[in-house]
């Protein structure tokens, strides 16, 4: 067999998903992280005592779905739930890889900011929690991370104060701010590259402030916050 059939793909080779970028382009995703309970105030809300060292998840690739637009992006209602939650949160989309890095470093590193949802099963989540196992289930399926445009950072700077926001039908559910959050993004970056090696293409989602809550077919959902001008839109579908 010649040489170069030997690195040809057995089935057809997978496109990275991309995320529309503010005034053109887009941005090919890689990986997605997760932190949990990054605000004080979701912490108490779900159980905690107040800061410790952050962790996450990650979600897979088919988890993305673009919802930046005007009009809601539809994501179906998955399956094996009936509890079925929304998480508003501040996404960091990295443009510049590295490990080890000092938090004076890692704003560097990123590209830009957007807004997106963490949608949780949250009846299989807790039952995982109960048995000791992982959440994947909970946290990665399809459509599970909507996102919206992302914002260069060389536009609209670094937020480190603003409000977060999730409307449900028009009804504010969640609302908090940037500066509450629990581990900040410039340090929140650095923890994680000393874990791991942050890579261009990853997308950081930051934590969710209180107010988590249950969401049904027909609903829609709005997410924003002060300083990334525009907002990530959901229609639950069925």
């Amino acid at each position: 067999m010649p040489k170069n059939d030997e690195m040809r793909p057995v089935i057809p080779a997978l496109a990275l998903p991309s995320l529309p970028v503010a005034g053109g382009g887009v941005f090919p995703v890689g990986r997605v992280i997760c932190i949990g309970r990054n605000y004080a105030s979701h912490d108490r809300e779900m159980g905690g005592d107040g800061r410790q060292p952050p962790f996450w998840f990650t979600k897979s690739l088919p988890a993305i779905a673009v919802a930046g637009g005007d009009r809601p992006r539809e994501v179906a209602y998955p399956p094996h739930t009936t509890e079925l939650h929304h998480e508003v949160e501040l996404v960091v989309a990295i443009g510049g890889g590295g490990s080890g890095l000092a938090p004076s470093e890692t704003l560097g590193r990123v590209y830009g900011y957007a807004v997106g949802i963490d949608l949780t099963r949250r009846d299989l989540q807790r039952d995982a929690k109960r048995l000791g196992r992982p959440w994947s289930e909970s946290k990665d399926f399809d459509g599970a991370a909507p996102v919206g445009l992302i914002h260069p950072a060389s536009q609209i700077g670094h937020p480190k104060s603003g409000r977060v926001q999730l409307e449900v039908n028009g009804e504010v559910r969640q609302r908090g701010d940037i500066s509450e959050l629990i581990w900040p993004v410039s340090d929140l970056l650095a923890r994680l590259s000393a874990s791991f090696t942050l890579r261009p293409g990853d997308l950081v989602f930051t934590g969710t402030p209180s107010g988590v809550g249950p969401v049904e077919p027909g609903d829609i959902l709005v997410g924003s916050a002060e300083g990334v001008p525009s907002a990530v839109r959901v229609l639950i579908g069925e």
